[in-house]
């Protein structure tokens, strides 16, 4: 490849104009979030990451040796072009200059201080690509602090201070963002077909000296990307390796950046494994492979698949088979994945998330989002699906695998897709075609307001008719927010889109803890007048999910309509997101679109009825109607006929009612004794649904409805599925405080302990009840408390004090704290364990990092096997509120104690020491690794009662912490 410049002399002409530009009064540069030079990406749905270097398994330490052998192992970039094609992938991320993998350089580089390569491998991989229409991006790292990982020095300072005529220490940050710097100059000079970097976390050097807007003056073309962080100036943010969500492939669930920031899911193929080749044969997840690829299209998150070439450039046989078989089921679907958005959130589009009978799924929309496409990635178990519309009013669905012409049914808000027989076993795409979205009112006909709002986020960011802006309730909950409509009109619904900054749960990622900041209970009034509001029309508990939520409002008509949330779903544990809410558009719906063409089975409205039961209408019900006049007994009744299944067995029945106070169903099945069913209820108009587990036989069966109370509930439609699997347990938060490892005197000791449950989903637990399980002769004060219901968002919280026997020791013990409930009359329970253990007797005092009575302002938890409790707090130092404050550290003396912390470190760094406010003390450290623990200790004066100890480095990384004990 040509080199118009030399790099030297190039870095000192950058040098110059970065003089220059010092010299100018303009503010810094950053990067629209929206630019002509990130259309490509946005149209793409993947790309391949590429972990490779001198350290893939077999592991070189000699640069020329590896070259030699990823020559003579017929390395080709065509291959690595013609695999991501396979994919579907738009574009590669070659990952080479790495910290774990030697720090090679893939190119002639006339910059010494680490492997470069003779043979111009990046220029090859750039020129294959840009015949294949695939682009390459090159990753660079931050860190040099992997540099000896290997027992070899990785960074030649001494070659690289002669070449800068100056003494440069590459081991140093400093020292290696100057000398990465340099690199960046040299790629951007020599390759200018390259996309873009691809940057492993922001370098201090490379701020300070104004890189990122150096590449934008000389490449304005290229992306940058950032790992982790959302660094303004950066095209796309990147989210690196996200699980624990249920369903496991939703990764959009642990997502932190809104749209229409450009965002990507990194993520390994290999389910097992490092990022790079080791040496193993890992299996790829067919069914989390693909799940992830299409929720993050459904999310417009790119997926960036991290496949692990060997020296030879080639994919393990695994990886290979994966490709292969994606470059047949890919074609079929392509139309609905590229060039499209998600659905349900800025783009528009219907609801993704959790349909009917255990389905999951996303929606992907094309421009306009008249033509949208429904991803069933886990099939219902039923032969039918169902999901909230969002105001598109349906004309056609077909089976975009098959092109079948698919029967549907629309109406009370929610379109079903009926007669499914034919189910794909990774992803069922149906492409629904919209006249538009209809009923709902003009933003621009609409003001908003908020009792509270933070500077430069009002509440007309709430009507805008954007997503750029957005309102913010400034930490304070309740909150209300209040849409007046112009005139008194009608209103059926709230269609509210939350900002997606936070992850649908509560979650530790890279030690910083997260939680979901979105409506958990709120209460909706309406007025004529915006003064008197009367009782509220609806008080529930919304979701904790990502795309557009709805709240139904049944019958109202008025010009003000106010939403009051009550609080959200995020804990104080991530004070990030603790009372904090967002909201980037609230919608205003008249009605409801309606496409009866296929009658939706089990109506009520087409059953029989006796005594006093009479149909009824019922805009907000499926088919318009409903069924009401029960109550009273037997006598007014719905009778079922036709209720068939394929094979005798117990079912879930779900009954869609609507009531406004709570009342009853008595459930009759092929004449057996009715089962009395109580119904929840706020809202006459508004269906709601209870499910029971009913036996049915094989073939035709009767079920009757009627209610013993005085007034019964209105029944709009039943439906009948298998049992979930009894492996299915619905999801809860339990707490335990205190949590974390707990140490204790000797002898026999007291510890109260409190817990808490939490319902996440829609799905009801019933006979819940919550205590601890005492083991051998342990005692439990306090009684086990319990509820005959848990509904969404609904807790059920006990405390109790725990005593150990007497005679010996406490620890160790591991206590149960237990929940057990009953789902659909199946028994079921969710535990946390309260661990205890007898501290060593050459102490007085020991606490965890983790322990929940420890204040970690934005530092997180994470996992550590080796570490005392199974746990540490990461992302220590760097700011004041990176930190971990031990209260309440009692001793019975005032005197000198020797304080020993506990720590995991990779290099050298320091903590600071504080006690009781008073001077810090700076205790520097050093390790190997970050998986290690290793002690230090320090002399501190305490006081006789309680401290303070808090540990922190205001203004540098700091090392993990694990515990603090006292000697």
């Amino acid at each position: 490849m040509q080199r118009r410049t030399p790099s030297r002399a190039l870095s000192v002409c950058f040098a110059l104009l970065l003089a220059l530009t010092a010299t100018l009064t303009a503010t810094v540069a950053t990067a629209e979030v929206e630019h002509p030079r990130q259309q490509w990406l946005r149209n793409s749905t993947a790309g391949l990451f590429l972990h490779w270097g001198m350290f893939t398994a077999p592991r070189h330490l000699d640069c020329a040796a590896w070259e030699r052998d990823v020559t003579e192992g017929g390395w080709t970039p065509d291959y690595w072009v013609d695999e991501a094609r396979k994919l579907g992938a738009s574009y590669i991320v070659l990952a080479t200059f790495h910290s774990r993998l030697g720090y090679a350089r893939p190119w002639p580089s006339k910059i010494p201080g680490s492997c470069a390569t003779r043979r111009d491998l990046l220029g090859e991989l750039v020129k294959a690509g840009k015949a294949k229409d695939v682009r390459v991006i090159l990753y660079m790292t931050d860190d040099p602090q992997w540099h000896k990982e290997q027992g070899v020095e990785t960074l030649d300072s001494a070659a690289y201070s002669a070449y800068k005529g100056r003494q440069v220490d590459l081991t140093t940050r400093n020292g290696f963002g100057q000398f990465s710097y340099d690199l960046f100059v040299e790629v951007m000079e020599d390759y200018p077909d390259l996309a873009g970097f691809w940057i492993d976390n922001d370098n201090e050097y490379w701020e300070q000296n104004r890189l990122y807007e150096q590449i934008r003056e000389r490449r304005p073309s290229w992306l940058l990307s950032n790992n982790n962080e959302d660094t303004p100036i950066m095209d796309t943010v990147s989210n690196e390796q996200k699980t624990g969500m249920t369903p496991s492939y939703d990764y959009p669930q642990a997502a932190f950046t809104p749209m229409p920031r450009l965002t990507e899911a990194d993520y390994k193929l290999p389910t097992t494994g490092d990022w790079w080749y080791d040496g193993g044969s890992h299996p790829v997840d067919f069914r989390l492979s693909t799940g992830r690829y299409v929720t993050n299209a459904g999310s417009s998150m790119k997926s960036l698949m991290a496949e692990t070439p060997m020296v030879n450039g080639r994919f393990p046989p695994q990886q290979e088979q994966f490709n292969d078989f994606m470059a047949g089921w890919v074609p079929p679907i392509r139309s609905s994945l590229q060039g499209t958005e998600g659905g349900g959130y800025m783009y528009g589009g219907m609801q993704p998330g959790f349909w009917n009978d255990g389905a999951h799924g996303v929606v992907t929309v094309e421009r306009g989002a008249k033509v949208q496409y429904v991803h069933v990635v886990t099939r219902p178990r039923t032969d039918l699906v169902r999901l909230r519309d969002n105001g598109y009013h349906v004309t056609k669905v077909t089976d975009l695998r098959t092109g079948e012409r698919m029967r549907f049914s629309q109406s009370g808000g929610s379109l079903t897709i009926l007669g499914i027989t034919k189910w794909d076993a990774y992803d069922t795409v149906f492409k629904v075609e919209t006249s538009g979205r209809q009923h709902f009112y003009d933003q621009s006909t609409l003001k908003a307001t908020a009792s509270s709002s933070r500077a430069g986020h009002p509440a007309s960011a709430l009507v805008d008719g954007g997503f750029q802006d957005y309102w913010d309730a400034d930490a304070k909950l309740p909150v209300s927010l209040t849409l007046d409509l112009g005139k008194p009109r009608k209103a059926a619904y709230l269609a509210v889109n939350q900002r997606e900054w936070s992850p649908t749960y509560a979650r530790e990622t890279f030690g910083r803890p997260e939680d979901s900041a979105r409506i958990k209970d709120y209460r909706v009034y309406v007025s004529d007048d915006g003064k008197r509001w009367g009782k509220p029309v609806r008080t529930g508990a919304m979701r904790s999910a990502r795309g557009v939520q709805f709240v139904d409002l049944g019958e109202q008509r008025a010009r003000y309509v106010k939403l009051e949330v009550l609080n959200t779903w995020a804990g104080p544990q991530a004070p990030h997101f603790y009372q904090e809410l967002q909201i980037d558009e609230i919608g205003v719906a008249s009605g409801y679109p309606v496409s009866l063409g296929t009658a939706m089975p089990l109506e009520a409205e087409r059953q029989s009825r006796s005594g006093s039961a009479r149909l009824d209408l019922c805009a907000a019900c499926s088919g318009l109607a409903r069924v009401t006049g029960l109550g009273g007994g037997a006598r007014n009744a719905v009778t079922y006929r036709e209720v068939t299944v394929a094979e005798a067995g117990t079912y879930r029945l779900e009954l869609d009612h609507t009531a406004a106070t709570a009342t009853s169903l008595a459930v009759s099945v092929n004449g057996a004794t009715p089962v009395e069913v109580p119904i929840t209820g706020d809202n006459p108009d508004v269906p709601a649904a209870t499910a029971v587990a009913v036996p049915l036989l094989a073939g035709a069966n009767t079920i009757t409805l009627s209610s013993t109370a005085e007034r019964g509930p209105g029944l709009d439609r039943i439906a009948v599925a298998p049992l979930p699997p009894a492996s299915d347990v619905p999801k809860t938060t339990m707490t335990v405080d205190p949590s974390g490892l707990q140490w204790v005197g000797p002898g026999q000791q007291s510890l109260k302990v409190s817990a808490k449950l939490r319902l996440d989903v829609d799905d009801a637990l019933d006979q819940v009840n919550l205590a601890p399980v005492a083991p051998a002769g342990w005692t439990v004060e306090g009684p086990a408390v319990t509820a005959a219901t848990l509904r969404l968002g609904q807790t059920l919280e006990g405390s109790w004090t725990l005593t150990s026997p007497p005679g010996r020791d406490a620890g160790p013990a591991d206590i149960p704290i237990t929940a057990s409930f009953q789902v659909l009359g199946r028994p079921n329970q969710v535990t946390r364990q309260f661990r205890v253990r007898t501290r060593p007797a050459d102490r007085v005092f020991v606490r965890e990092a983790e322990d929940s009575r420890n204040r970690l302002g934005s530092s997180g938890i994470t996992n550590c096997s080796p570490c005392s409790g199974g746990q540490k707090v990461r992302n220590l130092g760097g700011s004041p509120d990176a930190s971990v404050l031990f209260e309440n550290v009692t001793v019975d003396t005032a005197r000198e104690y020797t304080l020993f912390v506990d720590f995991t470190v990779n290099g050298d760094r320091s903590f600071f020491v504080t006690v009781n406010d008073g001077t810090p003390v700076e205790v520097k450290v050093s390790g190997v690794g970050n998986n290690t623990p290793y002690t230090m200790s320090v002399p501190v004066t305490l006081r006789a009662g309680a401290n303070t100890i808090k540990i922190h480095n205001d203004t540098a990384a700091a090392p993990d912490l694990d515990r603090l004990s006292l000697g």
